[in-house]
């Protein structure tokens, strides 16, 4: 096999993978995400609602829970309304309930996304899965 053979073999092989991914994707292959734990240091303030920049987290009642803070109508980044106890998209004005993140008024569709929390005695006080 001449050094022109391998080239062209090589190149054949970067073609073939490059007009697989669009397929792939199709059909709805996704490779999985690593989960990202985010360690949170400081405690709930009297609310019991720390926001951040990827979800917010509710600690109330002896129960600690997060929701994403991604719209799933757009991925709007959401807002929390203190007075009304709803997450609200700033974009379109969907709302979703802060308990358990289903949908109160559209155009949204879909519930926000939860993620699992970890409440410690000590630091850090909070753990998040993302």
């Amino acid at each position: 096999m001449s050094i022109k053979q391998s080239r062209r073999a090589i190149i054949a092989w970067i073609g073939a993978l490059a007009l697989s991914y669009p397929l792939l994707r199709f059909i709805g292959f996704k490779v999985p995400r690593k989960p990202v734990q985010v360690d949170i240091h400081k405690p709930a303030p009297a609310n019991g609602v720390i926001v951040s920049q990827e979800f917010i987290l509710f600690d109330r009642n002896d129960a600690c829970w997060a929701l994403s803070r991604k719209c799933t109508h757009l991925g709007c980044k959401l807002n929390y309304l203190e007075e009304l106890d709803i997450l609200e998209c700033p974009c379109h004005q969907s709302k979703f309930n802060a308990q358990n993140g289903t949908v109160i008024e559209g155009p949204a569709q879909h519930a926000l996304h939860f993620y699992s929390v970890e409440k410690r005695d000590n630091d850090p006080l909070y753990v998040v899965t993302i």
